[in-house]
């Protein structure tokens, strides 16, 4: 009877030698990922300029080609805006918010923390219209805006600007960081113009570098609440279509400046993020886990894997180093890199434009407070031009999509429960 071995024979390997040899095995080598893009580094924050020999001007947008926006990343400006942002960033390391002393802050600190306040006053006197239950942007909100701008040079004469012309720049910046009157919308656009703001009162010496741990923990997140209190109230749309994908509909830099915070933390880790208690003690403290906490209240589906894949995929990280690394990296490439957010960059004298980028008037394109309704500026390889279907921003703005916080408030109205609420496309 042949024996097994016989029946089933394994063919023998041979060498060159004639020699038989099994094939070695050897372990597959994971290939190192390399990022592209360094660690963006802190340029040096300059001192503040001679106001005696500036010319103050209302800023215009000044990107409104390709080239425009190549110049501009090459530029001072831009190597004056990382310095500050990431000056502000690096300055809540390790910190939480309660370790601010709000009785001890500069006075300019508690005068832009009454101008919020204020703001937040005018909200009350400019109630929503009934718009019948739709979630997309309430009109309501231009009446909130032309009076933000009315009031705006008492708030600024508040703060001790030197003239009527400084007024005009710097308040500026502050009327367009709470939304587009036009589109009813937000997004990392108008976060950008309240920093330019404080970057404007800082080149005034009105904010020294003494001041940066407050604006970061103290004004910041101020700001941060009014706007929730904007989006539930005239349900600001979210200014481009990442929805999901993004960090948030809304805002970016609160995560640059939260990762920060937990520089070091001795037990808060990025994994930490899926544990609801951890966020519920700790969100008051802390940027990124208050972020996290909002975003996934606004959610009925579980779990951040299915609602914000981005910030599942951050919280795998080894350590914050990583994620504060990943963060910089995120506000070069997708908030200053993207033209279609720094097409809405408005410059002036504080925050100036490099010579020989377009001029609006020169391009034939009105100011952005005087575009007509759903107008937008769009730009092109050739140029600014402007074309959108009825139903869409188009590329420049995304798709039109409704606030998941307006889906909150109109389940409220119909007495469905107090939580937020998903729209159709969470």
């Amino acid at each position: 009877m042949p024996s097994v071995t016989d029946t089933y024979s394994v063919p023998a390997l041979i060498n060159p030698d004639g020699q038989n040899q099994l094939p070695r095995l050897l372990p597959r080598k994971k290939a190192p990922s390399h990022n592209v893009l360094p660690v963006p580094e802190t340029p040096t924050l300059l001192p503040p300029p001679d106001t005696s020999i500036l010319i103050f001007q209302k800023p215009t947008r000044r990107i409104l080609s390709p080239r425009d926006h190549d110049c501009f990343l090459s530029s001072p400006t831009y190597s004056l805006i990382l310095s500050f942002v990431f000056s502000l960033s690096e300055s809540a390391a390790d910190k939480k918010m309660s370790s601010i002393d709000l009785a001890s802050a500069h006075p300019t600190i508690h005068k832009i923390l009454s101008i919020l306040d204020s703001v937040e006053e005018t909200i009350k006197r400019c109630p929503p219209t009934d718009q019948g239950g739709s979630r997309f942007g309430n009109p309501a909100f231009r009446d909130f805006i032309d009076s933000i701008s009315m009031e705006s040079q008492s708030w600024h004469q508040r703060l001790g600007l030197p003239s009527p012309s400084s007024i005009e720049e710097v308040s500026t910046y502050l009327y367009q960081s709470f939304g587009n009157r036009q589109r009813i919308d937000y997004g990392s656009g108008h976060e950008l113009n309240f920093v330019m703001w404080l970057l404007c009162l800082n080149r005034l010496s009105l904010l020294p570098t003494s001041t940066f741990p407050a604006l970061t923990l103290l004004v910041f997140p101020r700001y941060v609440k009014l706007l929730r209190r904007l989006q539930s109230t005239y349900y600001l749309e979210p200014a481009g279509s990442h929805g999901v994908w993004g960090l948030d509909d809304y805002h970016f830099l609160p995560f640059l400046f939260g990762a920060s915070q937990l520089l070091h933390h001795p037990y808060i880790r990025p994994l930490t993020i899926h544990n609801e208690l951890v966020l519920e003690e700790e969100g008051d403290e802390y940027l990124y886990l208050d972020m996290v906490r909002f975003t996934m209240a606004s959610k009925t589906v579980k779990g951040l894997k299915w609602t914000q894949p981005m910030l599942d995929d951050i919280s795998g990280a080894k350590n914050w180093g990583k994620v504060e690394q990943g963060m910089r990296r995120m506000f070069v490439k997708e908030v200053l890199g993207k033209l279609p957010v720094m097409q809405h960059f408005l410059f002036g004298s504080l925050v100036p434009a490099e010579e020989g980028m377009s001029k609006e008037e020169e391009a034939g394109v009105a100011p952005e407070s005087e575009e007509k309704e759903g107008g937008e500026l769009t730009v092109g390889e050739n140029g600014v031009g402007h074309v959108h279907r009825d139903d869409t921003w188009g590329d420049c703005c995304g798709i039109k999509i409704p606030s998941t916080v307006a889906a909150a408030q109109e389940a409220k109205k119909r007495g469905d429960g107090d939580g937020l609420r998903r729209v159709p496309f969470d």
